[in-house]
């Protein structure tokens, strides 16, 4: 049978992915290991970073996101040895003890590295701290940590009232808060409760929907006081606390399994097993979905790794349906709305996705590039203020796209070019990298 023919073409300012699908013969076959979840890798490098004695850190994702916390947090005095994903040591200073850095802190492309990273400083009195990052996270709204930090007692100034990095951070002995969050968002919970590790007394976050619990399950393992009201969805931290090294076990990113899920789902005659992926409750909405669009999709060999759910996915070719996505459930699956959005296009009917309109303030304005791009392909989307509408059944044909520098929408191109009649070319495709550094040879692999 022919393969798809899968080059990268390297230029001075950046790498094109240039996809030759046959028009018949592709079927997507083989088991796939995926990085390390990169929402974990955050959590058990910063947490290893502020815990007494060693942390032990096995599958870290080695994207670029990762790499800033690691970089930021070795700028206030952690040790953490080289990267890798076999074993990485992270030897921490102890709750409270970051040291004031030489250098202005830089988050890169990583909003969950700044915004997690504000709720320790401006909890660590006396010091100061001054935060950056690249162009597009500079652009991107600070003000929904900010501002319970200020009502905390931190003292932190930014651009647009204090809403936009660079932010400098004056560290402070802040006082508890019980916080109602107007939106459902982990990394605004998960700040927070960092902040409240070392306030006396109880803060508490309460959400209108329950966000990945990631924190939580992790804060709780390295010795943190929580208490948690599912039927609220509240967490509450008791500080002052004392954190110990632990030794954490990553599991496989579900949204990085979320590309080859809808691959194996679209191109015919595809049967894939995914191995070793995360299946937190809190992360599955992307499973969830593609069963209500009628996927074929099973959990094999489901096991707890270090207290997360894991298991295998086996996804084979089939017909799918459309439905509607929205309501509590976007907050489990937001950042596979843009493959979810390339599912959509093969599925019968018009598929709505609401409730969305955080993907506007991401690494681009994942609704707007979306539908621009899988548009020029042949794809029939019409932008909501909040979502997407998708008429199903239309075929794609190649062209030249862009990925606005964004991952997630490099990789939902990618795949959407597997189901494309002709040659589709994806500039700046090199921001793939960012969460999933060998995506490229792992597309080449399985349609090999």
């Amino acid at each position: 049978m022919p393969s798809t023919a899968i080059t990268l073409k390297s230029t001075e300012n950046e790498q094109n992915l240039i996809i030759h699908r046959p028009i018949s013969g592709l079927s997507l076959k083989g088991n796939i290991q995926i990085p390390g979840d990169k929402s974990i890798s955050h959590r058990a490098l910063m947490l290893g970073a502020i815990a007494e004695g060693e942390t032990r850190i096995q599958g870290l994702l080695l994207g670029e996101d990762p790499r800033s916390t690691a970089s930021c947090f070795q700028a206030m005095g952690a040790q953490i040895s080289e990267l890798n994903s076999e074993f990485v040591t992270v030897n921490g200073v102890g709750l409270g003890q970051l040291q004031e850095p030489f250098d202005i802190l830089n988050a890169g492309n990583s909003g969950t590295t700044l915004r997690l990273m504000l709720g320790l400083l401006a909890s660590h009195p006396g010091r100061f701290f001054t935060v950056t990052g690249d162009s597009s996270l500079r652009s991107r709204p600070m003000s929904r940590v900010v501002q319970p930090l200020q009502q905390m007692g931190a003292q932190i100034w930014g651009r647009k009232g204090n809403s936009l990095a660079p932010l400098a951070i004056q560290g402070q002995s802040l006082k508890p808060i019980h916080y109602y969050s107007p939106i459902a968002s982990a990394q605004v919970k998960s700040c927070i409760l960092l902040a409240g590790l070392m306030v006396e007394g109880e803060t508490t976050v309460t959400e209108p929907a329950l966000s990945r619990d990631h924190s939580e399950r992790m804060l709780q393992a390295f010795g943190a006081k929580l208490r948690i009201d599912p039927e609220t969805n509240s967490v509450t931290v008791i500080g002052s606390a004392q954190l110990q090294g632990q030794t954490v076990i990553v599991p496989g990113d579900i949204s990085s399994a979320a590309f080859w899920l809808v691959a194996g789902a679209i191109v015919p005659d595809s049967d894939l097993l995914i191995e070793n992926v995360g299946v937190n409750p809190t992360r599955i909405g992307i499973l969830d979905a593609l069963e209500m669009m009628g996927a074929d999709i099973t959990l094999e060999h489901q096991r707890i790794i270090a207290g997360e759910p894991v298991a295998d996915l086996r996804v084979r070719h089939g017909r799918l349906k459309a439905c509607t996505i929205e309501g509590d459930l976007i907050p489990r699956l937001i950042d596979e709305i843009p493959i979810l959005a390339v599912a959509a296009i093969f599925a019968e009917g018009t598929t709505i996705i609401r409730d969305a309109a955080e993907l506007r303030v991401k690494e681009s304005d994942r609704l707007a590039v979306m539908a621009s791009q899988l548009n020029r392909m042949g794809a029939q989307i019409t932008e909501l203020s909040d979502g997407l509408e998708i008429s199903g059944g239309t075929p794609l044909t190649g062209t030249d796209v862009d990925s606005y520098t964004d991952h997630r929408i490099a990789m939902s191109l990618a795949i959407a070019a597997l189901n494309a009649t002709h040659t589709t070319t994806i500039h700046r495709a090199e921001a793939a990298a960012i969460s999933y550094p060998n995506f490229m040879t792992t597309l080449q692999h399985v349609c090999g």
